[in-house]
């Protein structure tokens, strides 16, 4: 029995890039930032180290990544380790690992109205606002917040390495 399985909640270090290989399939990638938090156990001080990670998506999760996602949005993914190698001009063989995302959520806020999701930056708390209740005199409770989940069909084929574009 084997296990490949990855579970990473980061945030984007750039916009995905949204492709599409030559039978028309769709594939997202862009890079995700992780960071590790933990206690010096000689000095005490709080120490930090951020790890670096290459993301491919496929097929409705690609596009619905290219679509809400940018530079900065937190989220979770789900999905499995992939090496790929290749051999540069120079004859040099190259290595690249890739996190392949099967499940994804979005961990930012989903703005209301129906604007476009934008990730939300780290800001100063702002004083809170009251509003005035509606002309009933009955103030709205808020509405629970939606953040969407995203699976892939795993009854779809395969992805060959012959349909990366890249």
């Amino acid at each position: 029995m084997s296990l490949n399985k990855v579970l990473l909640i980061g945030n984007l270090t750039r916009d995905p890039e949204l492709r599409s290989t030559p039978s028309g399939q769709s594939v997202a990638s862009f890079g995700l930032a992780t960071n590790r938090v933990w206690k010096d156990p000689q000095t005490g001080e709080r120490r930090e180290a951020a790890e670096f990670h290459n993301i491919v998506l496929w097929r409705r999760l690609a596009e619905i990544a290219g679509q809400y996602l940018r530079k900065g949005s937190k989220i979770y993914l789900e999905g499995r380790l992939q090496t790929t190698s290749w051999q540069d001009q120079s004859g040099v063989k190259k290595y690249r690992t890739e996190i392949v995302a099967e499940n994804m959520q979005m961990l930012d806020r989903k703005p209301t109205g129906g604007a476009p999701y934008q990730p939300t930056a780290p800001q100063a708390p702002a004083a809170p606002v009251q509003s005035a209740p509606p002309a009933g005199g009955q103030a709205v409770p808020p509405q629970p917040e939606e953040i969407p989940t995203i699976q892939i069909d795993e009854n779809q084929d395969e992805v060959r390495i012959e349909d990366i574009p890249f």
